[in-house]
């Protein structure tokens, strides 16, 4: 996994991890921020991704003063609970029961792996490689597939 993060990505990780101290239930961070984490070469992350419950989300948001954004359920995902941080240096997206348009349906995007990441001083939480190239498949944009092809290096 990756050792030597981009400033800004590892205090963003590191105000998120304090405020995750407060959430009840398992969260991830996946999408590019998890490649990031996973130790991908090369990549760097627009914003930190973090699926979560309900609950937890809205603590997560209320505690680093980001906005709940209603969320039309148009599109390719839609969420429960979307908001953003930008109170960090690298912006937190925090979802809550996200689910993806896939072939027509609605379909939850659900993390059974949750791999702890040991970084400085506190922990985050991840899906694992082969879930998160399911999950970039199950996304299927072109920019999710060759992220799968991406993590494929990484098994």
């Amino acid at each position: 996994m990756t050792e030597d993060l981009p400033d800004d990505f590892a205090a963003s990780l590191d105000i998120l991890a304090s405020a995750a101290s407060e959430m009840q239930d398992p969260w991830w961070i996946f999408g590019g921020a998890a490649m990031v984490l996973w130790g991908l070469q090369d990549w760097r992350a627009p914003d930190i991704d973090i699926l979560c419950s309900p609950r937890d989300a809205r603590r997560l948001i209320e505690a680093l003063h980001g906005q709940v954004t209603p969320d039309p359920g148009e599109g390719l995902f839609r969420s429960q609970v979307f908001g953003q941080i930008l109170t960090t240096p690298v912006p937190l997206d925090v979802m809550a029961n996200m689910d993806v348009r896939a072939g027509g349906d609605w379909t939850p995007v659900i993390f059974s792996t949750r791999v702890p990441i040991v970084l400085e001083d506190f922990t985050v939480f991840t899906p694992s490689i082969e879930e998160q190239i399911e999950t970039c498949r199950l996304f299927g944009r072109p920019k999710d597939l060759q992220r799968a092809e991406m993590l494929e290096s990484l098994r």
